[in-house]
């Protein structure tokens, strides 16, 4: 029996462990290749979610009790039961986020792979530790350690429903908080299957992640409902909203928001590789990748051939739902207006598109979309400077490199991004200098696959970090002590010093730093 069977449900899913008498509502999530139902939940009002992050902060200090080793001993039994289910989770992915099934089984994989770096690096991390008390305070020991927040709330999307949201949940248990997750409302079943697994792999902590759903309302609820911290991942103009509702009990957030993430394809590049990077990067789970390649700046010396071989691939790529599809349909329908109003802003501005050979006549539903090439659109149309968040890609002719750094630099958004160059030091140094927070060369997307290295963005596209150390320091407060060790004879911070003491300060930090010019 699978876990979705045996779940504690209203249908055939579990929401969590609120008490179901606190909302009477409900809504159901469908697959979006059939339409079918997935599994209907709660819609859980201000009281519902008040009523879960009140257990959740009696859990969290039970959690944080467990100290370093405790955490990691039952984050490792849930990365354990994760790997163990893989690929009924898979299936889940599959049938309610519209991806194909061994797609769905890289993002667990690499959701796995974060919860074992968290668990075992948090105590490394974060714990107790002493430092320099330097000149000042040199009768005093100075120690550093990094408290957990309490209870951490997470707003979670639906194109990467288990990787992108574990980067805030394992991380943030790890740290020694308990979790309130909100999934999106388009894959709620998956975020009711992880809190399920944790509850079955963990059953000592259960009430340290849990789960509410809902639409947006509930998601506002969670920003008032008193946590620690809110961690949000989604659009721009949705993360507006959730930091100004934050902002009414002065509640800090981490806002994970979109992309418009750009490749660099240098006049040394490899480029065949980095065609098949672009491709990958622009079309797999049908774009909707908030660090995918949405844009391309090839120079006029490898132009033409990045082209052509950009052409030749997308046309073999085929949406669908069956094991054989590229990809899958939209997962929420109404990404479809964006897609297309931006592809014709863009054929209306002089762009010249090229479609994939799949034909649109043989789907099923309007979900599915043909991978789409934009060819030399202005820098000025939507397809350019919005985030598409679809099957499409536009390639733009570049006089250098250099020229391309300022176009692929003047947007909004500073998410991802990647550079394509056979010169090591060339890669690096555009690599740095491309506005962004993480760039991959000579490859795409590969920075979120590295446990150690802090994913997040500038700009448009939010601030904070989730993985690494970064990502575990972001989900505590740093605590700083002091301890006297010995009395001096003359107490600086005393009303009872002697008038002389200013002026002795004063020389000594004469001799010591004056002489730097």
């Amino acid at each position: 029996m699978s876990l979705v069977d045996q779940m504690d449900t209203v249908t055939d899913a579990s929401a969590g462990t609120v008490d179901r008498h606190a909302t009477t509502d409900t809504f159901a999530s469908t697959n979006p290749a059939s339409g079918a139902v997935v599994g209907v939940f709660p819609l859980h009002d201000a009281e519902a979610v008040r009523q879960t992050v009140e257990r959740a902060r009696g859990a969290s200090e039970r959690w944080a009790a467990l100290g370093f080793d405790g955490r990691a001993k039952r984050l490792a039994a849930y990365r354990g039961y994760l790997a163990r289910r893989l690929n009924e989770l898979a299936d889940l992915v599959h049938r309610e986020n519209g991806k194909p099934h061994a797609d769905a089984i890289l993002e667990i994989s690499l959701a796995i792979d974060h919860v074992a770096w968290a668990g075992g690096h948090a105590r490394k991390t974060l714990g107790p530790r002493k430092v320099h008390a330097g000149m000042l305070a040199a009768n005093h020991a100075a120690y550093l350690e990094y408290q957990p927040l309490g209870v951490v709330g997470v707003i979670g999307p639906w194109n990467y429903p288990v990787f992108t949201p574990m980067g805030s949940l394992a991380y943030a248990l790890a740290a020694g908080n308990a979790v309130v997750f909100k999934p999106s409302e388009h894959t709620a079943a998956v975020g009711a299957w992880l809190a399920a697994a944790w509850r079955a792999a963990v059953p000592d902590a259960a009430d340290a992640f849990q789960v509410v759903t809902g639409y947006g309302e509930t998601g506002a609820a969670l920003c008032r409902a008193g946590v620690g911290k809110l961690a949000f991942t989604g659009s721009a103009a949705t993360g507006k909203k959730v930091m100004a509702t934050c902002a009414e009990n002065l509640t800090p957030v981490l806002l994970e928001l979109g992309g418009k993430d750009a490749m660099i394809v240098d006049d040394d590049a490899d480029v065949a590789a980095a065609a098949d990077a672009a491709v990958w990067g622009a079309m797999s789970n049908g774009g909707q990748t908030c660090i995918g390649i949405e844009r391309v700046y090839a120079t006029s010396a490898v132009y033409d051939q990045f082209v052509a071989e950009v052409t030749e691939q997308v046309r073999t790529l085929r949406p669908g739902s069956d094991g054989e599809a590229s990809y899958g349909p939209m997962t929420m329908a109404s990404q479809v207006d964006v897609v297309q109003r931006h592809l014709e802003d863009a054929a209306g501005s002089g762009a010249r598109l090229v479609h994939g050979d799949a034909d649109p006549g043989l789907f099923r539903n309007q979900n599915y979309l043909v991978p789409t090439v934009v060819l030399d659109a202005p820098e000025t149309s939507a397809a350019v400077r919005e985030e598409t968040f679809g099957p499409t890609l536009t390639i733009t002719k570049v006089r250098d490199a250099e020229e391309a750094l300022e176009k692929a630099n003047a947007s909004a958004y500073g998410l991802g991004g990647a550079v394509f160059s056979r010169s090591k030091a060339r890669g690096m140094d555009l690599a740095r200098r491309m506005r962004s927070g993480m760039t991959s060369v000579n490859s795409v997307l590969t920075f979120a696959s590295v446990p150690a290295l802090p994913f997040g963005g500038v700009g448009d596209s939010g601030f904070g970090r989730i993985h690494g150390e970064d990502g575990l320091k972001e989900f505590t407060r740093a605590k700083a002590i002091t301890r006297q060790r010995v009395a001096l004879p003359v107490n600086l911070m005393s009303f009872g010093r002697p008038p002389s003491a200013a002026d002795a300060l004063a020389r000594v930090m004469g001799m010591v730093h004056g002489r730097h010019r």
